[in-house]
């Protein structure tokens, strides 16, 4: 019994210790960890698994354990940002492996990529055709990276001399029955502007609404949180400002109103 309040012991005060490291390790997805962070990584698992599953090793020198190799990364991210050599020696390095539109098969070996995992990167990018491709690196994280052609690239609004408006972020302004009032603040905007919106569009409360956004333009987006009755048919969704949204009302879906801004 003895054993077993040791483990739950440990469980409770060593998950959040790891958990306030990983937080000091940084804001990285796992598969953009450089090499060294992932063999910390490694080693961090197995002394907190080694910790918790043995209650025969001693508390203290894990947690020690566990700060020693949180210092070393934090170390370790300090010297990739200061020092380019340093960075070349602990990560891997972006591997160029189509150049002037032809396959580069030594790169390939180098790195040990097949021409089928190429392609297949490339198909996750919406290139299917390689001839389409002038130049194509892996990057340090495995992903690949894509110049397409100059007369392979998608016609845009400057290279018609066509003037576009700014367009920005769009802004949650309410999110799961609740109204966001800094967010509303840093818009100028407060609860009374959002209440008056939502009783011209026919909404009681704010608790009715699932999710609520205001683009750039100036147009409110409101999901409600019960989901209405809809046509069995899609139908687009119009806005005040005769603008078409690019979602549609489905029988599984949240109804969309929409306001805009005087």
């Amino acid at each position: 019994m003895e054993a077993y309040l040791i483990t739950a012991g440990r469980i409770v005060t060593i998950i959040p210790l790891v958990f306030c490291m990983t937080l000091l390790m940084g804001k990285r997805q796992v598969g953009e960890l450089p090499v060294f962070d992932f063999v910390i990584a490694i080693v961090l698992g197995a002394v907190v698994g080694a910790d918790i599953a043995d209650p025969s090793i001693e508390h203290g020198p894990t947690v020690l354990a566990i700060v020693l190799l949180v210092l070393l990364q934090i170390g370790s991210s300090y010297g990739i940002l200061k020092s380019r050599r340093f960075r070349h020696i602990m990560r891997f390095e972006p591997t160029i492996i189509v150049q002037n539109g032809k396959l580069l098969k030594h790169n390939l070996r180098k790195i040990r990529y097949s021409l089928d995992q190429v392609l297949e990167l490339l198909r996750l990018n919406g290139v299917f055709n390689l001839a389409e491709v002038e130049f194509a690196l892996v990057e340090a994280n495995g992903e690949i990276s894509i110049l397409r052609k100059s007369q392979e690239e998608p016609v845009r609004a400057r290279d018609l001399g066509i003037s576009t408006p700014y367009r920005g972020l769009a802004t949650t302004v309410i999110y799961d029955g609740k109204a966001d009032f800094e967010m509303l603040e840093r818009l100028d905007l407060n609860g009374a502007w959002l209440e008056e919106e939502l009783q011209r569009l026919g909404i009681s409360s704010v608790k009715d609404v699932f999710y609520a956004e205001l683009d750039s333009e100036g147009h409110l987006y409101v999901a409600l949180q019960k989901p209405g009755v809809a046509e069995d048919k899609k139908q687009p969704i119009e806005i005040g400002s005769g603008r078409r949204l690019d979602d549609w009302i489905t029988p599984a879906s949240y109804p969309i109103v929409s306001s805009t801004l005087p």
